[in-house]
């Protein structure tokens, strides 16, 4: 038998009732829609990559399967473009989305990044970071592995430069980078040849020392014990200054670090890929209900190479090629961990190598270097394409075309405003050299906002890029190019790393031009008879330049340089002066009683 119509309407009546208070009480756990909320970043950048070693960019003997999926299923940036060949100054303008010189990461001497996490040198605090934009957005933000943009300022724990500091709520890895003295029997790279005069100054004290003491003894001669103590003590001091902070190196430098804890010191390098890994899927998974951005800063494929031991021997090119496949499974595990976990199409994943491949890298097991495919140059070598041309991949299904290529110009720089338009952030409170990349990204133009782009060798402004308007030419000119050596090579192979000042660069009157678009190993220059644009060509890039300097505002490379669109008032400090770069122990990072540095993470597994 039914209801009655009036208890039926009651019951129902209740039933609205118990929902709508479940849904008031209930309503405030429900995940927004993807519409709604903020995206997410994963940003993942490998050290010293070269363009030519992953396979859709055009190798077919490394295996890199997982990295040409997101290539797939994304799109794919052929001339994405780092604003400096080495690793400290780009990663500044990486993270700050304007030229190292403005942040004073620009070298003017032999020193062109930071030699000692003990040094003073680095980012400055009145910069500002993509994190740090994000972070005041609402964003949970976490930096996993490498930094190498400085430390401490002025004392043990001021943390100035540190990544806590310039944005990141969580930093787990490197504060500094991998150099060979990380790595015993890999040689050394930190100003080797000082160290080397340094030890043979300390031989000779000894050798003083022994010979004062043993005429005295002898009676030859008669040598005061005043003598033979001042002596001793120039020999003890010039024995403390190349043990302490050259021989101790890889316990000074070669550390990890937890937000501002020194964890491991020095690093233990065959459990470092497993704990950066769960570092970072850790960081996803804890952060998965509410927007984050996550860099990871591979410590690969950095020198001294290491790789797991389930990648040792797999590849066809060594321990080099082990090292491309070990970070390719990395990324695809980082890939699986955002898809897992649902959230895939609100998180876009980027893929990149802060800049070309170090081609002068090699010993007698084999090439320890990148392959930068056909662009000349690499790693260390001004505005060369093979040092600055990079990776380029974004991955975000739903939003971006699967499969798209655009070969327009990029930078990494164009990271701080793309990631602060999609987080919702206001203006940039500074001049930026980078431009937001969606509008190429999603496939609304075939062209980027970069005109022009500047290439430093270090201080010095070396080469300039101009995409014409209505144009396909992308004109590079090159107004000085480091000395390879021997003469006749492809490199610096006699220093190892070639320098941007003084004899050790040819400047060129008129300046060297090339098509990019149809010349982008750049070994065709173009001459008034085969460029009808050339005259153009070098007039426009001489009005750029002029307009780019008059941004900087500096009189000398060497001196400090003010920049008129930052809001501090203080001028900006070359961070990479020998003052800021030598080694200083009361700004040691360290675990223990400074000098007895040292601990051990626990760690139980290993990475297969």
């Amino acid at each position: 038998m039914g209801l009655p119509i009036t208890a039926g309407c009651d019951t129902v009546g209740r039933l609205c009732l118990l929902a709508l208070l479940l849904f008031l009480v209930t309503g405030s756990d429900v995940p927004a829609s993807e519409e709604d909320r903020k995206p997410n970043f994963v940003l993942m950048m490998v050290d010293d990559l070269g363009i030519g070693d992953i396979g859709c960019y055009g190798n077919d003997t490394i295996r890199t399967p997982n990295i040409d999926r997101l290539a797939a299923e994304g799109v794919k940036l052929t001339q994405h473009i780092a604003a400096a060949p080495l690793c400290t100054p780009s990663r500044a303008a990486f993270h700050t989305g304007r030229y190292a010189l403005r942040s004073g990461l620009g070298s003017t001497g032999r020193v062109q990044v930071l030699l000692f996490l003990g040094g003073s040198g680095g980012l400055p605090p009145t910069e500002t970071t993509f994190a740090k934009r994000l972070q005041e957005h609402g964003y949970t933000t976490g930096l996993v592995g490498k930094w190498h943009l400085g430390v401490n300022c002025e004392l043990r724990g001021d943390h100035c430069h540190h990544p806590n500091t310039h944005g990141f709520s969580y930093f787990y890895g490197l504060p500094f980078t991998l150099f060979n003295d990380c790595r015993p029997g890999e040689g050394k790279d930190v100003l080797a040849d000082l160290q080397n005069t340094l030890w043979q100054l300390t031989l000779l004290g000894a050798l003083a020392l022994l010979s004062l003491v043993c005429v005295r003894v002898c009676g030859l001669l008669e040598v005061s014990v005043s003598v033979i103590v001042a002596v001793t003590f120039l020999s003890l001091l010039a024995f403390s200054v190349w043990f302490v902070p050259f021989e101790l190196l890889m316990t000074w430098n070669c550390i990890i670090m937890r937000n501002q804890e020194v964890v491991e010191q020095p690093m233990d390098l065959d459990t470092l890929s497993q704990r950066l890994l769960g570092e970072a899927q850790g960081f996803i998974e804890r952060n998965a209900d509410r927007p984050f951005l996550l860099f990871l800063s591979l410590a690969h494929v950095h020198t001294p190479l290491f790789s797991s031991p389930g990648f040792v021997g797999k590849s066809r090119h060594g321990l080099y090629g082990d090292n491309v496949e070990e970070v390719d499974y990395m990324i695809g595990r980082m890939t699986e961990t955002v898809d897992r976990l649902g959230l895939a199409n609100n998180t876009m994943m980027y893929f990149t190598s802060d800049h070309g491949g170090h081609i002068e890298d090699a010993d007698e097991r084999g090439q320890k270097g990148g392959w930068n495919g056909i662009y000349k140059g690499g790693k260390a070598m001004g505005g060369w394409e093979g040092g600055i041309r990079v990776p380029g991949i974004f991955r975000w299904p739903g939003r971006l075309p699967a499969g798209r290529v655009f070969d327009t110009p990029t930078s990494l720089m164009d990271l701080y405003p793309t990631l602060t338009h999609l987080a919702g952030a206001t203006h940039s409170d500074r001049l930026l050299d980078g431009y937001d990349l969606m509008p190429v990204l999603e496939g609304r133009t075939e062209r980027s906002q970069h005109e022009f782009m500047f290439h430093y060798c270090g201080a010095y402004l070396n080469a300039v890029r101009w995409h014409p308007p209505g144009s396909e030419s992308v004109y590079k000119v090159h107004f000085f190019t480091p000395n390879f050596s021997p003469p006749g090579a492809g490199g610096c192979y006699d220093t190892k790393v070639c320098s941007c000042h003084g004899s050790y660069v040819t400047h060129h009157s008129p300046p060297i031009v090339f098509d990019l678009h149809t010349d982008p190993s750049e070994s065709r220059p173009l001459t008034p008879d085969t460029e009808p644009r050339y005259q153009e060509v070098l007039q426009q890039t001489a009005r750029a330049v002029e307009q780019h300097r008059a941004t900087l505002t500096h009189s000398h490379p060497s001196h400090t340089q003010p920049d008129p669109h930052s809001p501090q008032s203080e001028p900006v400090l070359n961070q990479l002066s020998w003052e800021k770069i030598l080694w200083r122990p009361w700004l040691q990072p360290c675990c223990g009683t400074f000098p007895f540095c040292g601990c051990t993470e626990n760690t139980t597994s290993t990475l297969a």
